[in-house]
């Protein structure tokens, strides 16, 4: 059986934008090995928590909206876009699963965002002049992004040969946002970054156990071109499988309740 991947409905405001986005997801998670279960923002908590329980891992897509300010003690900035308070409560749901069962977790843009403020961090409202942090249809990568050479993303990077073998290992990133981690959230620790702003591109996880990893740039665009995007995807699909093979382990009876 194929991993399961909860990924919440990126904006419940913006239908259209639901509608482009999400397929790409849906098709990177396929093409990795998983079965991506869609997660309605709409449905009440009670159906949210109940869907979750028979996946094995979460990702957290981009969005148009903007965390509320408010959930990291912070002033709203003047262009601070609207929060989506289902798309949150979805985010959270997902997140208290996922660390009460270990399951992996996998944040894209607004997702790992969501993931730092849920972990008590804070955002960046407005990122620094000078860099460009949005690729455009005649830039497809937007900036470079170091990667620190002693993490799990970088392990997970070379085991594919999509790393540079060097001390300061460089990749190129297609980032699309105007905001970005501040004080990274407890639990997990800086792993890449841009090196001509400092911008923070990349968390995971401390724990040994849980695969937790967050990008501020935008893999499911590009998971056929680049084997970064391809190498981080595999990761978290082999990461959901071995999760569930192990609780079928503990649990005899697990694959009859999902």
């Amino acid at each position: 059986m194929k991993p399961r991947i909860a990924i919440p409905v990126p904006n419940s405001k913006r239908p259209l934008y639901a509608r482009v986005a999400l397929p790409q997801y849906e098709r990177a998670i396929r093409s990795a090995g998983g079965e991506p279960v869609v997660i309605d923002p709409k449905a009440t908590s009670s159906e949210i928590a109940q869907a979750v329980k028979g996946c094995d891992g979460i990702l957290l897509p981009g969005s148009p909206a903007d965390v509320d300010p408010e959930k990291y003690g912070a002033t709203r900035h003047p262009d601070t876009a609207a929060a989506d308070a289902l798309r949150d409560n979805t985010d959270e749901l997902l997140l208290q699963d996922a660390y009460n069962m270990r399951k992996p977790v996998f944040g894209i843009c607004y997702g790992v965002q969501s993931l730092n403020v849920w972990r008590t961090g804070t955002l960046d409202q407005a990122l620094p002049p000078g860099v460009k942090h949005s690729a455009g249809t005649k830039v497809a990568q937007a900036h470079r992004a170091e990667v620190d050479p002693e993490s799990k993303l970088a392990a997970i990077l070379r085991s594919a040969h999509a790393l540079p073998e060097s001390s300061e290992p460089t990749i190129t990133v297609n980032s699309s946002h105007h905001q970005a981690l501040e004080t990274v959230g407890d639990g997990l620790r800086l792993v890449a970054w841009c090196p001509d702003d400092d911008v923070k591109e990349a968390v995971e996880g401390t724990a040994p156990d849980h695969f937790v990893l967050g990008v501020q740039w935008h893999p499911e665009r590009t998971y056929d071109s680049e084997p970064v995007s391809r190498a981080m995807f595999q990761a978290f699909i082999r990461a959901a499988a071995d999760w569930h093979e192990q609780l079928a382990k503990k649990q005899q009876d697990f694959e009859s309740v999902r």
